[in-house]
Formats: structure tokens, C-alpha cells, sequence
């Protein structure tokens, strides 16, 4: 779960960075500047509704399975804390 969460913020910093970047080169004329950003955009589009379609996902199964959410949740951090608990 720890890990899902993380991904998820890693993906928005992600998104976050490229809007920026594209708002900071808006400016920027030519054919491949111009191609370039709206093959960002689209990515940017894409991984949105990815990022949207997974936090939902995600929800909906721990909505329906609540338990095995905390039994997954506590087995990995049994794993984690042995795996640092043997540096």
C-alpha cells in the first residue's frame, strides 16, 4: 500500500513538472518545439487518466475488501522491517 502511494505521488510530482515545463517553453515557436509539446501534452493527458483510473481502482478494492487491504498492508511492512532490521 506504502509503495502504490508512493508511485502515486511520484507520478503527480511527475505530471506536476511537466505542466510546468510546458507552461515555461509556451513561448517556443517551430514545427518541433510544436510536435514536441503536444506529444507531451498527450502523454500528460494519458498518464492523468491512468493516475485517476488507478487511485479509483484502488479505492474500489479496499472499499471491498477492507481486511485483506490491512493484511497486505501489514505483511509488507513485517517484510520491510526485517529486511532493515538485518542491516
Amino acid at each position: 500500500m506504502e509503495r502504490t502511494n508512493s508511485m502515486l505521488d511520484d507520478l503527480r510530482a511527475l505530471i506536476a513538472d511537466a505542466e510546468e515545463l510546458l507552461r515555461a517553453t509556451a513561448e517556443q515557436n517551430g514545427p518541433r518545439v510544436q510536435e514536441a509539446r503536444e506529444r507531451a501534452e498527450e502523454s500528460l493527458r494519458n498518464a492523468r487518466e491512468r493516475l485517476e483510473g488507478a487511485g479509483r481502482e484502488l479505492d474500489a478494492r479496499v472499499r471491498e475488501h477492507p481486511w485483506a487491504a490491512v493484511g497486505v498492508a501489514a505483511g509488507v511492512g513485517l517484510v520491510i522491517g526485517i529486511l532493515l532490521g538485518r542491516k
